[in-house]
């Protein structure tokens, strides 16, 4: 990968098909709506899995290069902090704790990462849960992937403030071991005191005897990548969900097998089917927040005209 020194302000997008995502026509939308009429967005794709050096080019480059403004991270924020970390010269504390990055940013000529999916999976997740739904009902969370969105999604839902409306318990599987690992350690910095399962998944087979020991009314999240990165879902078809539970895929575009297998039970399980258009909207007006150093509001009216924008641009159906 060659880089070209930009000639206007820009955003980075890293990750594996970045010309798919619906950024690419969001963004330019975005800026008009926000006042960043000069700024423009670059997508950099990587392979799952990179060269830490790949890596490392990159980020030097966007260090270096006075008009690269920061970067937004993908699927490669696990990866990427472990290659870079000694090319942050500030590394907020949710970074340090996670071992991840999700957004580089420069703050008076400083490299700076950040771990924004605590926060934006934060904002997403109580967007869509009902109130106090699991003190309500003692469902549990089932998170299939370990990676950098269920790191957050748990740092979120196991705050001590919280109190009651905590999961029962939580199962994380991945079919790599080291990823388990990572989360583990993660949970125990944190204290976390709900029980907390880690089961190394080789195939569906894993995944779908999970589900079926399940309370009603779990949350079950499809944080794979599956559906989007590469075809497929980590649930077999012949998988059930739960009674009443709550079926989120946090991918919103790809072949979204996932979320078929949710919505064709969705009428008998009385299910709750979300995808990650939210998700989507938190994650990327947080990161050009932070990089451009605007405020972006995460509720409310100037929220919802934040989503009708990126929906009109991206031909997403209302």
């Amino acid at each position: 990968m060659t880089f070209q020194p930009a000639e206007q302000p820009t955003l980075y997008f890293i990750g594996v098909t970045t010309a798919q995502s619906s950024i690419m026509r969001v963004f330019p939308a975005w800026a008009s709506h926000l006042g960043l009429k000069d700024a423009r967005i670059k997508g950099m794709d990587f392979a799952i899995p990179s060269e830490p050096e790949a890596y490392r080019r990159a980020v030097a480059f966007i260090r270096d290069d006075p008009l690269s403004r920061g970067a937004l991270v993908t699927t490669h924020k696990l990866d990427l902090f472990a290659a870079c970390r000694d090319l942050f010269e500030i590394i907020d504390p949710l970074a340090a704790l996670t071992a991840e990055t999700s957004c580089l940013s420069k703050k008076n000529g400083a490299l700076a990462c950040h771990a924004k999916d605590p926060i934006t999976a934060g904002l997403a997740i109580d967007g869509f849960l009902p109130p106090r739904h699991f003190a309500k009902t003692a469902g549990a969370l089932f998170c299939m992937g370990a990676g950098g969105a269920s790191i957050a999604i748990t740092w979120h839902l196991l705050q001590g403030s919280r109190g009651a409306d905590r999961p029962s318990r939580i199962v994380v599987s991945d079919r790599d071991p080291g990823r388990l690992r990572h989360i583990r350690a993660i949970h125990r910095a944190m204290g976390a005191d709900v029980p907390v399962d880690y089961l190394p998944a080789s195939g569906t087979e894993d995944n779908d005897k999970a589900l079926a020991g399940l309370p009603p009314a779990s949350l079950v999240i499809n944080a794979t990548g599956l559906g989007k990165d590469a075809p497929g879902s980590p649930l077999g078809d012949a998988a059930r969900f739960p009674q009443g539970a709550i079926a989120w895929d946090l991918n919103y575009r790809g072949d979204l097998v996932f979320l078929d297998q949710a919505r064709g039970q969705a009428k008998a399980a009385g299910l709750q089917v979300e995808d990650g258009w939210t998700y989507f909207l938190h994650g990327w007006t947080q990161v050009i927040a932070e990089v451009f150093g605007i405020a972006v509001p995460t509720s409310g009216p100037d929220f919802e005209a934040v989503g009708r924008v990126a929906a009109q641009a991206s031909g997403r159906a209302p």
